[in-house]
């Protein structure tokens, strides 16, 4: 099978499928990526660059604000199209392509492709109400902001046109969509390891990180992310570890991830979310700790060492951290946001708090703390959740059979003459 992925990152959700196909020599799996990094391989995939065009992640000054992100998705779809044309100008035709919709990379497949079978993943649909635009009562969005988060919506409605299937990766995203388009949308998550993903045995020793040795800490928290935003409560997660290190002298907390904003709007230039909270909160910072981003196996044992791990999130993208965090048997003390309530369930296979309640976070995890031993129960249900319902080995066959479904009810396209280099952009 001849088999396309696209994705700005690589390899991002389609790490473990890319892998699959890439194992059977009879497939031949090309990735087209942003992604330059050459240390980043996968056995028996071919990587396709693709370059960027100058001016492409910017703002465009000539363009309607509301139209910048549409702006900037024709561009990476022209980019993805260019590099596509000259994929095909060597012979490779794939016979399936699973592509993340969001960026425009998928905009013009059909248009290069016309007898391929498209795949969408279709992570989140933007919506003014009743999610992340608007949770913040501090802050609710005024008309022009509801504007912009529907014109942001243009390349994937496209998408969610020209795809013969798409597949969220959580029920909660599906939601987001239209009523519309939902009959096309698959509802199957990417997978965690859960063999890797493992609580720790007996013998693997205290926890030690580059520069960081806690053997000696008698209680551990941890927080996991990729930016410290609030997004995902490190505002909220950072006035609560105030109030932890004053109340529990023997509590060191642990912070993984990089200072920068993924996801929502970054500060003015120079301004970074942690470091207005070292600045503004009386912090211990003797028992504070900032690995930065952690590799896998450093990123696995904090999660296996962790007392209570700390996971936030505003109604968005639910993360794989916390996942990982439940399938390692972790005791998790989460956000009462819905993309968490669909995985966890209070005093069952962890704990809720309120989001915005710094005092009530504090509260909460220096309680779990107090009864570790008797919570136990909690983190085994944590496990059995993600072994249940997350784990690769699980949803590996239903993300392949759910590809042979788009192979054999691709739309009949029309055979048309699609030139093989697209024009230089003017």
């Amino acid at each position: 099978m001849r088999v396309l992925f696209i994705h700005p990152n690589f390899p991002a959700q389609f790490r473990y499928l890319a892998a699959a196909f890439g194992s059977n020599p009879a497939n031949r799996v090309v990735f087209a990526t942003r992604n330059a990094r050459p240390e980043w391989v996968i056995p028996g995939v071919r990587k396709l660059l693709i370059p960027a065009t100058p001016g492409v992640g910017k703002d465009f000054p000539q363009a309607h604000p509301f139209a910048r992100g549409f702006e900037n998705a024709v561009r990476n779809g022209e980019d993805t199209a260019r590099a596509l044309s000259g994929l095909k100008a060597e012979g490779f035709v794939p016979d399936i392509i699973y592509g993340h919709s969001g960026w425009g990379m998928t905009l013009f497949l059909k248009d290069i492709f016309p007898g391929s079978a498209f795949l969408a993943y279709c992570e989140w649909f933007y919506r003014a109400h009743g999610s992340d635009v608007d949770f913040d009562p501090a802050q609710p969005p005024n008309w022009s902001t509801t504007a912009a988060v529907r014109a942001k919506n243009a390349s994937i409605l496209l998408d969610l046109e020209s795809c013969d299937m798409g597949c969220s990766p959580t029920a909660w995203q599906r939601a987001q969509f239209p009523r519309e388009f939902q009959s096309k949308l698959a509802c199957i998550h990417d997978g965690i390891d859960t063999d890797y993903f493992c609580p720790a045995v007996e013998d693997e020793g205290p926890l030690e990180l580059p520069g960081l040795d806690l053997s000696a800490a008698r209680e551990i928290v941890t927080y996991a992310t990729r930016g410290m935003e609030p997004y995902r409560g490190f505002p909220q997660f950072m006035e609560a570890a105030a109030l932890l290190l004053k109340e529990r002298p023997g509590c060191h907390i642990v912070v993984a991830g990089e200072d920068r904003v993924c996801y929502g709007k970054p500060l003015p230039a120079g301004q970074s979310y942690k470091q207005q909270a070292l600045d503004r909160l009386d912090l211990d910072k003797s028992r504070l700790h900032f690995p930065g981003a952690l590799p896998y196996g450093r990123y696995k044992r904090l999660l296996q060492a962790s007392d209570v791990h700390v996971y936030l999130t505003r109604p968005f993208v639910l993360s794989w951290s916390l996942l990982e965090a439940m399938s390692c048997g972790c005791l998790v003390v989460a956000s009462d946001t819905q993309p968490v309530r669909e995985v966890l369930r209070h005093d069952v296979n962890g704990l809720l708090t309120p989001f915005f309640s710094p005092e009530q976070l504090a509260a909460t995890v220096s309680q779990a703390l107090e009864r570790k031993a008797e919570l136990r129960p909690l983190r085994e249900s944590a496990r059995e959740t993600i072994e249940q319902r997350f784990a690769l080995k699980r949803l590996m066959p239903a993300h392949l059979n759910l590809m042979r479904v788009v192979l054999g009810n691709r739309k009949p396209e029309a055979k048309a003459s699609v030139s093989v280099r697209p024009p230089s952009p003017a």
